[in-house]
């Protein structure tokens, strides 16, 4: 079923730039691919990344989305699209101050219309979430001496949901898979998933594409690596004879790969003009409200945000890392970004934070006793075997008698019904007075519970027996 969206004539300037108003056609296949055609008519498919098929829902659902960011009431967005000539976009994408090439062609001018389009109303979040993210993505891009581009790779990535799952499982705004974040030291536990954190994570993709850059010196090729792997571009570049040039080792990539560096081109193309097609940046004040602090116990979410009188939910959008609501810093220093007018709070009130609904929240017992029951002795009679039998009658067996503790069978029995023995060491007590009173020594105790010196501790189990 076909969907059409027409437009309407507003008579308006966006940005100081005459346009006019393009009629847009799509239907539902369009939800996950883009149909271009060749010099030849040949038609190509192209799939598009994950992150531009989901709708804004995603980022609607973000609590900062919902609390902190707003329309600015100075633009005035619209709901339709204006159109352009190719030299407009060619122009455009000649003039961004960037290291990495950004040509145009049809596959390109797709990605943009899918952005300017369907997309605009996610644009118009995602340049919101953009002032709250985009500097640590530059902070951790300018560290490793990358181009400072890069920073719209998360846009393709993830659409700037730290949340992000894909259906294979690459996760937050880098979209890491789980082998490739350990290797680049982002930890993932029951408790924590840095390759959710902002900070962590952008650190180790910084890392990992310097690396892909040491590997191939392009860094088109740098981008198609980071979504299909180096390993499907390597096997791209011997199909198509040994080439190093992205569009010509175009058609051996994967479906999706062969969109994902247009669709950066685009993201590039978008996060720069997107006043040039009437689109609207929310406003955010997220990054001026928080700040990080270090803690070196466990502590709970509930636990800070009732002490520290915070919404528990901004919490966990500020943490995005932590799966549990917890914090583990009894493992290692962790830290934990807070509003900023909740750090002095925090910092004047921590014990009080530790110490709230601690045996509730934090239930994870250290040590447990053992319970002890007395379990009464039973006696078994068992029916005498063949042999037994016969030495009982009158043949030659039945004469012999066995001498007191010489038969196996008793050995073994009284063996069997050997049963070790345990005490709990009572304050005061010693190895010396412990032995004197099960009748046993020092060396014994000692072999049996493998101690070597002979200091012990009250309260632990010792075996006596």
């Amino acid at each position: 079923m076909k969907k059409k969206i027409y437009s309407l004539i507003l008579g308006m300037l966006f940005c100081g730039a005459n346009t006019m108003f393009a009629q847009y056609e799509y239907d539902d296949d369009d939800e996950y691919e883009i149909v271009i055609t060749d010099e030849d008519g040949e038609e190509e498919i192209i799939e598009l990344p994950e992150s531009m098929i989901e709708n804004v829902d995603s980022l609607l659902t973000l609590y900062h989305t919902k609390a902190y960011i707003q329309q600015d009431p100075s633009c005035q967005s619209t709901e339709t699209d204006p159109s352009f000539e190719d030299e407009v976009y060619i122009e455009r994408l000649s003039k961004l101050p960037t290291i990495m090439e950004m040509p145009y062609n049809e596959v390109v001018r797709k990605m943009i219309d899918r952005y300017t389009s369907r997309s605009r109303q996610k644009v118009s979040y995602m340049l919101g979430l953009a002032n709250f993210y985009i500097p640590i993505f530059e902070e951790a891009l300018e560290s490793y001496g990358l181009p400072l581009e890069l920073k719209y790779l998360p846009v393709i990535e993830s659409g700037l949901n730290p949340n992000a799952v894909s259906r294979v499982g690459a996760t937050g705004l880098w979209q890491f898979m789980l082998t490739t974040g350990k290797r680049y030291g982002l930890q993932v536990n029951s408790l924590v998933d840095e390759r959710r954190d902002p900070l962590r994570a952008s650190f180790a993709a910084a890392q990992y594409l310097r690396d892909l850059y040491k590997i191939f010196g392009d860094w088109n090729l740098v981008i198609a690596a980071y979504n299909c792997g180096p390993e499907n571009v390597n096997r791209a570049i011997h199909r198509s004879g040994g080439s190093r040039d992205y569009w010509e080792i175009y058609p051996y990539l994967p479906s999706e790969t062969r969109g994902y560096v247009p669709a950066f081109i685009a993201a590039n193309y978008v996060m720069n003009y997107y006043c040039d097609h009437g689109i609207c940046p929310m406003v955010t004040d997220l990054s001026a409200k928080s700040d990080t602090i270090l803690v070196s116990r466990d502590v709970h979410f509930e636990q800070i945000a009732n002490v520290c009188n915070i919404d528990i939910n901004l919490l966990r959008e500020l943490n995005p890392q932590y799966r549990r609501d917890i914090v583990n810093g009894n493992s290692e220093p962790s830290a934990i970004r807070l509003p900023l007018e909740a750090i002095n709070t925090f910092i004047d009130n921590e014990d009080s934070v530790y110490a709230y609904n601690v045996d509730e929240l934090l239930n994870k017992r250290n040590t447990v006793d053992i319970t002890e029951v007395q379990i009464p002795t039973r006696t078994y009679s068992r029916p005498a075997t063949p042999r037994q039998q016969y030495r009982g009658s009158s043949g030659r067996y039945g004469k012999y008698k066995a001498r007191k503790g010489s038969s196996r069978h008793k050995g073994k029995s009284s063996k069997h019904r050997r049963r070790s023995e345990n005490i709990t060491i009572k304050k005061g007590e010693t190895l010396s007075s412990i032995a004197k009173k099960h009748g046993t020594t020092v060396e014994k105790l000692k072999k049996m519970n493998k101690i070597k010196g002979s200091n012990i501790r009250a309260g632990k189990k010792l075996k006596v027996k």
